[in-house]
């Protein structure tokens, strides 16, 4: 049993190194190593592209997809339905222009049976279950390749409630690969 002045050099020492590991820490920082922030955006969309790809190829190869660009072409010529399967708290973060929640498009179902509908989450994991489940009920549905990381990866613009934002929710740290002058959130 430690005494009263061996518990407290104890714990001196375990503060010391504690703050030692900090400075560590924040040396190798110093040192070049890179952050996710200081990717190139050309390095994060082939990490954003190889994530979804593998993701596709495991878990829904049959799902119609279509690539940021022809959602964006789509999208300006008003041919679109955007559904962000995303929870109610990633989408008050950033949401593309007019898009609809699932609960939205489930509650006037009918009414969307001659659009196109892309769906979209993150990366486009969690929507691809829907994109599969419309098109198994007859509508025209693709899953947008990479999701919302891959947009604004290609220069695609997100909102929120007053209007353009740079904020973007990545659902977490494993899918922290916002572009430059973006700011993610999870």
């Amino acid at each position: 049993m430690l005494n009263r002045t061996q518990r407290k050099t104890l714990w001196m020492g375990i503060q010391l190194g504690a703050v030692l590991l900090v400075l560590a820490a924040g040396w190798a920082c110093n040192q070049g190593l890179p952050s996710v922030s200081d990717l190139p955006d050309e390095e994060k969309k082939r990490i954003v592209y190889d994530m979804y790809a593998r993701y596709r190829e495991e878990s829904f190869p049959d799902v119609p997809q279509m690539s940021p660009h022809e959602a964006m072409e789509l999208m300006q010529r008003g041919r679109a339905v955007f559904v962000d399967v995303r929870t109610p708290r990633e989408r008050r973060v950033s949401m593309l222009a007019g898009a609809v929640s699932l609960q939205e498009l489930y509650a006037d179902l009918d009414n969307y049976r001659d659009k196109i509908i892309i769906s979209y989450c993150t990366i486009s994991y969690r929507s691809a279950g829907v994109t599969r489940e419309l098109a198994g009920k007859g509508f025209t549905a693709y899953n947008l390749a990479g999701g919302l990381l891959a947009w604004v990866l290609e220069g695609g613009e997100i909102h929120d409630s007053s209007g353009i934002t740079r904020r973007l929710h990545v659902y977490g740290e494993k899918w922290n690969y916002p572009a430059q002058g973006y700011t993610a959130v999870w």
